[in-house]
């Protein structure tokens, strides 16, 4: 499904056969550019950078690199190729042929996931704004605009949906994804991570690691969905999301091995001094990432997921691979619940426990990164293991967020958390020191003191490459 390059928005869903629907989109579009320019990436527009740019969907490619300028990137709208007489694969409807129309039973709760979902991608791009003056490396900057501007077409892929397929109100949810802002006090962008700062690298790599994992998660059960168009859209954001966690991982690793090479340099836990980043700091950062990224799966039970699977609205993470009936009706989950002031396993039924079941299926995958983690450390001989804090840790949201729960799992009492929070959170010292290593450095194949070069080059090229022209 070739990209008609040659329209106003570049595009593989025929949009010039609607033309009600393309000057709507094109109403829209410059109040789009309108904010990107203004809480988009600061003072970066007029420089060209490497980037890569979706040319088809298929299996042959979709990727193509050279220099453009951000505000001349061809936002657009793509979606996966259709599958041959897809069916729906679980719920009340499974086995039906899957939807090309919205059914009006499902109109709000499908417009309503849709408008979740667009509103966490310009929520990402105005919390990262600033990160570019900081920048550790040309590389760096280059991936961090990457994921910037592939935030902004995932932006544009919901905003299609909305005006295709849901009229004024689709218009008016579209329009008010740029009318919040993240950290907005009167308008703020709905999930909750999303109107945290990220003030510095450190933040951003765990922020890309776990939350952008967290979209992984959410789009792969929308690929699921028996409305053929959302899946399809999220199977081609899929391509893209890739990208996104590849910089947290390898961003957080380099961070670690560079940590470790500092200590076994100089014989000691304390780096700081040589320009790095205890371990300690790094683990009460991850720590904070986690533990707010859980919170946007929402409660661990959940009547509104069980409708959105009865309804055929959002699956499971690979729900065709999972070995059950897809229906759900009289099976039971092992779910984490607090009785009688101690964290305890309880039976509860699968269909409404979805949300923790799929938040199992993201802690597990978060699990594997960790691990990759601690080899490094392990190679270079440190004994020191980071580690994922209890699910019930730091929680605003789910069964949990009445209490205090330590890293190991403890319930513990007030008193106790203000005690300890310092210790497993990030203090403001903790904060002002990784912003005092914040300093850009802009010669290409250079790297801050604080982080380690990555092991290749983007594209084939040389670490060296200048990836962002200034």
């Amino acid at each position: 499904m070739k990209v008609d390059y040659a329209a106003k928005i570049p595009n593989n869903v025929n949009l010039a056969e609607d033309r009600q629907l393309t000057r709507a989109l094109e109403s829209w579009q410059p109040k789009y550019l309108a904010w990107w320019n203004q809480l988009g990436p600061k003072d970066f527009a007029n420089n060209e950078v490497f980037l890569r740019t979706a040319v088809d969907v298929g299996q042959e490619g979709w990727a193509n690199f050279g220099y453009v300028t951000m505000p001349e990137y061809r936002w657009g709208i793509f979606l996966a190729e259709p599958k041959p007489d897809r069916r729906i694969s679980f719920g009340e409807h499974i086995g039906q042929p899957v939807w090309n129309e919205v059914p009006g039973e499902y109109r709000f709760d499908l417009r309503r996931l849709i408008a979740v979902q667009g509103d966490t991608e310009p929520a990402s791009v105005e919390q990262q704004r600033h990160l570019g003056k900081t920048a550790p490396s040309l590389y760096d900057l280059r991936n961090l605009f990457q994921v910037n501007v592939e935030e902004g077409r995932h932006l544009w892929a919901m905003v299609y949906l909305l005006h295709r397929y849901f009229g004024k109100d689709g218009r008016e949810e579209a329009d008010a994804l740029l009318e919040r802002h993240s950290g907005d006090p009167d308008r703020p962008r709905l999930l909750g991570a999303f109107n945290e700062p990220t003030p510095d690298w450190l933040s951003f790599y765990l922020f890309t690691y776990f939350t952008d994992r967290d979209g992984k998660f959410q789009l792969h059960a929308l690929t699921e969905s028996a409305f053929d168009p959302l899946a399809r859209t999220t199977q081609f954001m899929l391509k893209e999301e890739a990208h996104h966690m590849f910089v947290g991982a390898t961003g957080v690793a380099r961070v670690i091995q560079r940590t470790a090479e500092l200590m076994k340099e100089h014989d000691t836990d304390d780096i700081r001094q040589y320009g790095g980043i205890n371990l300690s700091i790094i683990q009460k950062y991850l720590n904070f990432h986690y533990s707010i990224t859980l919170d946007l799966f929402g409660g661990d039970t959940s009547s509104n997921a069980a409708n959105y699977y009865a309804s055929g609205l959002k699956g499971r993470y690979h729900e065709s691979e999972r070995q059950d009936d897809h229906r759900l009706l009289n099976s039971t989950y092992k779910a984490e619940a607090v009785t009688d002031g101690h964290i305890d396993s309880i039976e509860v039924p699968t269909i409404t426990a979805l949300n923790q079941i799929l938040q199992d299926d993201f802690i597990a995958d978060c699990q594997n990164g960790v691990d990759r983690w601690n080899r490094i450390l392990s190679e270079a001989g440190i004994t020191t293991k980071l580690y994922l804090p209890h699910r019930g840790f730091n929680r605003q949201v789910g069964i949990f967020a009445d209490y205090h729960i330590t890293p190991e799992g403890v319930i513990c009492s007030d008193e106790e958390w203000e005690l300890k929070k310092s210790e497993w959170l990030p203090t403001p010292d903790d904060r002002s020191f990784v912003a005092s290593l914040m300093v850009p450095v802009r010669e290409p194949g250079k790297m801050a003191s604080w982080l380690a070069p990555p092991a290749t080059g983007i594209a084939n090229k040389p670490i060296d490459y200048i990836y962002v022209k200034l």
